[in-house]
């Protein structure tokens, strides 16, 4: 990998993209060249230029693209850093289709790892216990306790080792979340959904791992990261255990000196209180450290927001609908109501710190746009994350609003929406993932992953954003509403310059214009949306030095 500090870039498409006035639409337009010096941009255009002559005359270090495609480095608009690492350090059931797949892989796990205390898993989705996630259906696999993590990472399956080392017989269920009894027993039956997963997984995983455990976990997910060609990230889950190794690790790199080669900005997460004054205090402690860590201090490690989860998800049945689901005429509270959850943006606001709400349901998209509305100026740039179900008004609203569409593509996947028909309707299923929809009306848009959930990698979101086709199935025929595909450019548009946006780092990164930080990716990427999934990471830089090579 070079240590020339003065680089020319030619032979190559060098994405520029051409953004509308307002909104995320963008056009294509390639440069020829790309110069960089001391970690900065200082030319992108022809590469008959003078300034290209100049640097090579200089002693530039001339690196052919050799046809490939060149662009900002990638930022991931919604990401979970330490559950991350721990997912790919877990055992993942991401294969598997059916439950009896789920209790063979871990039956074999189980048996080729003796020596470990707990058996961690992800990638458990509800369409593959048709009956119910029981403990009972684990509890012969091994004794040792077993804690599978929903795809979605809302829901926590356990066995009866696990729900015993939990101690949650005597808990009440926390606001906004189900600890799942046995109706004739009423003890906990093996699932922790909402609220329950989120308050008690993360306190017991703090409890069974230790400092050096979460480090390594944050270790592994930054290296996949910089493999896969990103040099931004924004955590939408960070709480006080992540916080600690994330600093710890990043002083950890700094004495032995390598570089902390990712752009970092988190959340902090709000868990739901009966109780203003709790609900407050967790905003003044994220505004306490976003004081010591912003923009001017730390700009490249920053707290920027809170982060509220005001819904569930369509699968587990706890997103929130203008009408009932279609298969039960049931419906469900969002998690947080407007009488709690405008208090907290307000006092977010107050304290200069941006706010992300999570809702997938159109009733709760709904809500936060109205709450957002009333108390958060387009110049604090809100964010609604997922947006799954909208209805076309409240498309619409949030470009007038200056709210950031912060969405994931990876999430309508077609092989993972094979329940919604019957849980939803067809109609509302016409309204999925109205990505384009959100565009046309103005919305700034940000792509995410929210790895650990689905692929971290932006092939797959580039893939179905583009093609709204299946690509952990390539060969399923079924197109998810083709009418709101976006394009490649807008796209990857959305991955650089959108996510850098929408947290605002946009005058530093997210684009290859002069001036800015030398953050780029080199992928062997066609320019053909059908042909995304065969796309690879060819080189990271970060900051003017290559971090990542994946050349042969």
């Amino acid at each position: 990998m070079t240590t020339s500090t003065h680089v020319v870039f030619q032979n190559g498409k060098i994405f520029r993209s051409n953004k509308a006035p307002t909104g995320q639409r963008s056009e294509t337009n390639f440069a020829e060249a790309l110069v960089i010096k001391d970690g900065i941009i200082t030319f992108v255009g022809d590469a008959s230029a003078v300034e290209v002559k100049s640097a090579i005359e200089a002693g530039a270090e001339v690196r052919d693209v050799g046809g490939h495609t060149l662009l900002p480095g990638l930022v991931d608009g919604h990401i979970h850093l330490t559950q991350l690492g721990q997912a790919l350090l877990k055992l993942s059931l991401a294969h598997c289709k059916t439950l009896e797949d789920i209790r063979t892989t871990i039956r074999d796990h189980a048996a080729a790892h003796p020596e470990a205390e707990r058996i961690f898993c992800s990638g458990w989705m509800h369409f593959m216990t048709p009956e119910g996630p029981l403990a009972s259906l684990l509890d012969d696999l091994d004794p040792r306790p077993i804690l599978i993590t929903a795809k979605d990472l809302h829901s926590t399956w356990c066995n009866t080792a696990a729900l015993k080392d939990l101690d949650l017989e005597n808990e009440p269920d926390p606001p906004g979340g189900e600890i799942v009894r046995d109706p004739e027993t009423g003890k906990p039956s093996g699932l922790l959904s909402e609220a329950a997963s989120m308050k008690f997984i993360p306190l017991y995983m703090a409890r069974t791992s230790t400092l050096k455990d979460r480090i390594a976990a944050i270790e592994t997910a930054i290296n996949d990261y910089t493999a896969a060609g990103f040099t931004g990230l924004i955590d939408m889950a960070m709480e006080e255990d992540g916080w600690t190794a994330l600093q710890e690790y990043r002083k950890q790199e700094k004495a032995a000196g390598r570089p902390f080669p990712i752009r970092f900005a988190a959340y902090w997460m709000i868990l739901p209180k009966d109780d203003d004054a709790e609900n407050i205090r967790q905003v003044e402690r994220a505004a306490e450290l976003a004081r010591e860590f912003n923009l001017k201090t730390d700009p490249d490690c920053r707290l920027v927001g809170i982060k509220l989860v005001c819904d569930g998800i369509i699968d587990g049945c706890t997103a929130s609908l203008k009408e009932p689901y279609s298969h039960n005429g049931d419906n469900c509270d969002p998690v947080w109501s407007q009488r709690y959850m405008a208090p907290v943006v307000q006092a977010a606001t107050k304290h200069g710190l941006q706010v992300a709400l999570h809702a997938i349901g159109d009733r709760t998209v709904a809500d936060a746009i109205d709450v957002l509305e009333a108390h958060v100026g387009p110049e604090h740039r809100p964010r609604i994350e997922h947006l799954e179900v909208t209805t076309a008004e409240d498309a619409k609203r949030l470009g007038k609003l200056g709210i950031t569409a912060s969405v994931q593509p990876v999430h309508s996947d077609p092989a993972i929406l094979r329940a919604w028909p019957a849980l939803i309707g067809e109609h509302r299923c016409g309204r999925a993932f109205a990505y384009s929809d959100f565009a046309d009306g103005g919305a700034h848009v940000a792509i995410g992953s929210d790895a650990p959930t689905a692929p971290h990698h932006v092939i797959d979101n580039l893939y179905i954003a583009t093609t709204r086709r299946s690509a952990r199935e390539p060969e399923l025929e079924t197109v998810v509403n083709p009418q709101f595909a976006l394009s490649l450019c807008d796209v990857l548009a959305g991955a650089t310059e959108g996510a850098a946006r929408s947290c605002f780092l946009e005058d530093r990164v997210g684009s290859l214009e002069v001036g800015k930080k030398a953050d780029l990716t080199i992928f062997d990427l066609d320019w053909n949306p059908r042909k995304a999934l065969q796309a690879k990471t060819l080189e990271t830089w970060f900051e003017g030095k290559q971090v990542f090579s994946g050349r042969k």
